[in-house]
């Protein structure tokens, strides 16, 4: 079975060479933009490319204003202050993620509290998170509080994991009742839509990422989806140092922060930009080759978009049966020149986070056992 299954995917890839788990394409107008930018000079903070960058991205997604910013947890920090997220606040979120979410919650010194994920999204559960906060909240004035702790409930994170949306309109109904606000973690989901509607632009902010192994690259970088433009200026002005304009004066009037996307990375991103649609309909048919083939195979389970969802399919996902069935799946594949990753570790089993409030986690720890990454990326 194994032997099958990496031949299909060296095959499928036209290589019998190494397959990566998910490779940046350039197939577009990437060195000419490149060349522009290094002719004009401005390659640092400032140039034309990052302006069009953030109107291209936000005509794209939905959003009223777009701020690009170094990298997604640079993102994902920024909008979980500008939400009024503080120390000591906690922050709902899911231990199935990576450790972006996390590490831009502790920068702020909030606290993470991790609650399961749904068997049909593998992102947060909306019923997880109702059945928590029914037995650990109460609402005092217009804010949520942890009954246990005491700590103020600010925020929410969920993550579209691996591009699959979640039930984010269930969540953001749950967090408008309680008084939370809703940062949605998008950082794998550029080009997915939930009901049509583009990922990260159902909350009050959404965070993406363009790292080098996205769907889309500007080598490092991130950006913050707004549907709040005067927060999105907001946002704009902090995280390029929360300078007061003028033409030759330095003055700051708040601590801003150094976030900005280089006008070079901006540059790749327009470029990619213009083929995202093409990559997303390339994967999605890697995808669909991948679910036929699988589908003769019973011990092993191709997973599909969920419901009411357009998904990228960032990274294609296997579910085998059993903690064993995953372990020997990753070494077979490794061992003959298949680039194959499981679920990253848990973020509760962290020494960081290990003494966070949880809930069950029961299904989280159930995809945790069985889930595969399988080769991802667009197909030339």
């Amino acid at each position: 079975m194994y032997s099958n299954i990496v031949k299909f995917i060296h095959d499928l890839y036209k290589t019998e060479e190494f397959v990566p788990l998910h490779a940046p394409c350039f197939v577009g107008n990437e060195k000419k933009y490149l060349n522009e930018c290094i002719d004009s000079t401005f390659v640092s903070s400032v140039g034309k490319f990052v302006d069009r960058f953030e109107e291209d991205m936000a005509r794209y997604c939905g959003a009223k204003k777009a701020v690009v910013c170094v990298n997604g947890t640079n993102a994902l920090h920024m909008a979980l202050m500008l939400v009024g997220v503080e120390e000591n606040d906690e922050v709902l979120t899911q231990a199935l993620t990576f450790i972006a979410t996390c590490n831009a919650i502790s920068y702020i010194g909030a606290c993470p509290v991790f609650l399961d994920v749904d068997r049909t999204t593998m992102g947060l559960s909306p019923q997880a998170v109702k059945e928590w906060l029914g037995k650990n909240s109460e609402i005092r004035g217009n804010s949520c509080y942890n009954k246990n702790t005491g700590r103020r409930i600010k925020a929410c994170i969920p993550m579209h994991t691996f591009g699959h949306p979640v039930k984010i309109d269930e969540l953001a109904e749950i967090c408008r009742e309680n008084y939370i606000e809703l940062v949605e973690d998008a950082a794998e989901s550029i080009g997915s839509l939930y009901k049509g509607q583009h990922t990260g632009t159902f909350g009050r902010i959404g965070a993406i990422s363009f790292n080098g192994n996205k769907t889309i690259t500007t080598g490092g970088g991130g950006m913050m989806l707004f549907q709040d433009e005067e927060l999105g200026k907001l946002a704009k002005y902090l995280t390029t140092q929360a300078k007061v304009p003028h033409r030759w004066e330095f003055v700051h009037d708040r601590i801003g922060y150094n976030y900005r996307m280089p006008n070079i990375n901006a540059a790749l991103g327009c470029a990619q930009l213009e083929n995202l649609d093409q990559f997303v309909q390339n994967k999605r048919e890697t995808a669909a080759l991948y679910k036929d083939f699988f589908s003769s195979i019973p011990e092993i389970e191709f997973w599909e978009e969920p419901e009411n969802c357009y998904s990228n399919y960032w990274l294609n996902v296997v579910l085998l049966k059993d903690k064993a069935a995953q372990q020997r799946f990753l070494e077979y594949t490794n061992d003959h020149g298949i680039m194959t990753r499981p679920v990253w570790e848990l973020m509760n089993k962290l020494p960081m986070f290990c003494h966070y409030e949880t809930d069950n986690l029961t299904n989280t720890q159930w995809f945790a056992e069985r889930v595969v990454n399988i080769p991802s990326s667009v197909r030339l």
